[in-house]
């Protein structure tokens, strides 16, 4: 039987590292805060203490340095991990990331591997106003040789992301800073994996197909279970990774459903679930839908600091109920 704990993500994350660390010594965490601090979400809270200045280490405040020193360092042979803390600061680190690691695997034939996860901070919803709470997937996920990964569960999250410490490519893993502090079980096997490219269908449906991830994971099934009660059947798929994506799930899932809606909390124009929803056009699928792909996303404006404008330009449970019922009593 499989033991487990109720954690909060943060401590799923410190699990994921932990556990991989031992059994490897040339993974190292580096970013800012990291060491004695413990982070500053607390994703490092003890590592300092157990690992070392040598494998958990502070690094200056800039992240086109940090990127570009892991990335080398990926190249000699180590496995980094990489605190960027808040999402919206993998911009200062792009060039690294995408004119340098994303490209290496490719250009040396598969002979020079570049195993970095850069682990991010993503979206609003905790106050930190434009320029800290930004979710950049779209950004990440057009660039081939770039592995875009966004758990919303902190089980899935500690699956995923010793995954990704395992992969030979640049990772970029999301983590809902909103979830850091909900507690959930999760699986305390060291061996406990979740591929990337594996989605889940987290709820049985028949009415409707719902594909999220991340932080709006928990409001698409809270507003499932709330439509539920008027006799809707909502099917949630959660992808848990962008690249690789498991198409054939959300395929399947449209295909028995008839209708698709899609919901995350980056900005909607541009936004990676205009990708999904495309790639259901080009499939089977599209001859089976009865009714128009809806999106909900944030509202294309800078991510405000008042909470109830924050709020505001999101999508919520009343938001999502009220779509899924204009959808399916519009279908059928």
């Amino acid at each position: 039987m499989t033991e487990t704990k109720l954690m909060a993500l943060r401590e799923a994350v410190n699990l994921a590292m932990s556990e991989e660390m031992r059994k490897d010594e040339n993974i190292y965490l580096m970013g800012e805060d990291v060491g004695v601090y413990g982070g500053d979400f607390g994703t490092s809270v003890g590592m300092f203490e157990e690992f070392g200045p040598k494998r958990v280490k502070d690094t200056p405040i800039s992240e086109a340095a940090i990127a570009g020193a892991a990335i080398g360092s990926a190249i000699t042979g180590l496995r980094p991990i990489v605190d960027v803390t808040f999402m919206d600061f993998i911009t200062i680190a792009l060039d690294a990331i995408v004119n340098n690691g994303a490209k290496n695997n490719y250009m040396f034939g598969g002979g020079l591997k570049t195993p970095v996860t850069f682990r991010v901070a993503s979206g609003s919803g905790i106050g930190s106003a434009a320029q800290h709470s930004q979710s950049l997937e779209a950004w990440l996920t057009h660039i081939p040789g770039i592995k875009v990964v966004a758990p919303g569960t902190a089980n899935d999250a500690k699956g995923l992301l010793k995954s990704s410490i395992r992969d030979n490519n640049i990772v970029i893993f999301m983590e809902p800073k909103a979830l850091y502090g909900k507690k959930e079980e999760v699986n305390q096997d060291s061996d406990f994996y979740i591929p990337l490219g594996k989605g889940e269908i987290k709820r049985q449906g028949s009415d409707l197909t719902i594909v999220t991830y991340g932080r709006m994971l928990e409001r698409v099934l809270k507003a499932a279970e709330e439509v539920a009660e008027q006799g809707i059947n909502v099917e949630v798929v959660d992808p848990r990774t962008l690249i690789p994506l498991d198409k054939e799930l959300i395929i399947n899932s449209v295909k028995k459903t008839g209708k698709l809606m899609l919901v995350n909390d980056a900005y909607k124009t541009g936004g990676f679930i205009g990708e999904i929803a495309t790639m259901v056009t080009e499939s089977e699928a599209f001859d089976y839908l009865d009714h128009p792909i809806v999106r909900l996303a944030s509202e294309d404006v800078p991510v405000p600091y008042a909470r109830k404008l924050e709020q505001a330009i999101l999508p919520d449970v009343s938001k999502i109920k009220e779509a899924i019922i204009k959808v399916v009593n519009k279908g059928n």
